[in-house]
């Protein structure tokens, strides 16, 4: 606890490497600038967010006219709380989603080494970085041992990985010895299988947990989100994050969702049957499934057309990478389709922002100019449906 103590008096340095944001799926309007002959309508799955959202309950007016109340926001974190297996709602945090809580976990503990298990989010290692710390990506769990802060998304995005919660209470139990911090991003845990999420242990080590609410939801724009800790580390980022921080609108409709059990059980059981409608509509367009499309999958087309597919998660969310690179990709239009549609004539375009982190690989004749797809760049594909 010593080293989190001080770091309420440590001066974080902002490095200018890496201090440019980055550029994110979900921009549909630079999509249509790119390729303006796109068919429509899009499918994005470049954000990892439940294309069926919950149900906006009627909201009176008094929550827009209204600064939030106390009252209400406690009520939001005792549903977060139960919802997510905090201890207790003292264990939580509320934020206008967790993007806003990622540098002020960063800065929970000095500056030193941030080691991130990747490929992953790429936002935690440059917020890292902006932090002070000297950050780095590593490939394995047993290299977190020895950092000061330590990020594990879980699953991960892109490609669905799983750590057990016990190899994460091990890590967590090892940074408290040492003082240092377990951040666990648990963004896709709504939908992942029962048993692995370290939000009910947060008090065992020096662990915090983020939950988007968002993602599964669908409700991305609604800018919700929550960290679960012990209660000395909420109770910092509470006071950080100061009052009024997440909206009246979201309060209310986070009260609603959080507590809608019946509506995550049904959910839950309509993205798998879409994920596995999802798998017949690729295996039926030629792509080969890899892994387990339970938890994760990776599909790739014949190099002709090569196109990976990797889950983001369980469920039927998945981003989309272009293997070819731009200007081959450019030199021929139907090399970018991957099947004839079979609704209407103009078909449903797919994109995705590319992710730096993904491993693709490129067709044979391609690879003397082919380059992986940067995360400016989009490519879009055509898939029966």
């Amino acid at each position: 606890m010593a080293s989190i103590s001080s770091a309420r008096k440590a001066s974080v340095m902002v490095p200018h490497i890496g201090a440019a944001p980055l550029l994110h799926g979900g921009d549909l309007t630079a999509a249509r600038r790119l390729f303006p002959d796109a068919p429509e309508p899009f499918i994005d799955l470049s954000t990892g967010i439940n294309p069926h959202s919950y149900p906006v309950p009627q909201l009176p007016s008094e929550v827009f006219a209204r600064l939030p109340e106390p009252a209400a926001l406690g009520r939001l974190v005792a549903a977060a709380a139960q919802a997510y297996g905090a201890p207790s709602a003292d264990h939580v945090a509320a934020a206008p989603g967790t993007q806003i809580l990622l540098p002020m976990v960063a800065t929970l503990v000095p500056p030193g080494r941030a080691a991130v298990l990747g490929p992953t989010y790429a936002e935690h290692l440059r917020v890292a970085a902006l932090a002070g710390h000297v950050a780095k990506e590593v490939t394995d769990i047993g290299q977190l041992a020895d950092a000061d802060l330590a990020i594990v998304v879980n699953p991960n995005n892109p490609d669905g990985r799983i750590v057990s919660r016990d190899a994460l209470l091990a890590l967590g139990e090892e940074q408290k010895r040492r003082g240092g911090l377990l951040v666990v991003d648990e963004a896709f845990m709504d939908v992942a299988p029962a048993g692995f999420s370290v939000g009910a242990d947060v008090e065992r080590g020096h662990i915090v947990v983020l939950r988007s609410f968002g993602k599964f939801s669908g409700l991305a724009g609604l800018r919700l989100g929550f960290a679960l800790a012990g209660q000395e580390i909420a109770a910092r980022l509470n006071a950080s994050l100061g009052p009024w921080a997440v909206a009246g609108p979201a309060i209310a409709i986070g009260l609603a969702a959080l507590a809608d059990v019946s509506w995550m059980e049904t959910t839950r059981e309509l993205l798998r049957q879409d994920a596995r409608r999802l798998v017949d509509i690729l295996t039926n367009a030629g792509v080969e499934i890899v892994g387990a499309p339970r938890c994760s999958a990776s599909c790739e087309r014949a190099p002709r057309a090569s196109y990976s597919i990797i889950w983001a998660a369980p469920g039927s969310w998945c981003d989309v990478f272009r293997a070819a690179g731009v200007a081959a990709a450019r030199a021929s239009r139907q090399r970018r389709r991957m099947a004839a549609p079979s609704r209407g004539a103009r078909g449903i375009s797919v994109i995705n922002r590319g992710s730096t982190a993904a491993r693709l690989s490129s067709p044979a004749s391609l690879r003397k100019t082919a380059r992986p797809v940067q995360s400016s760049q989009f490519e879009y594909g055509r898939f029966p449906v």
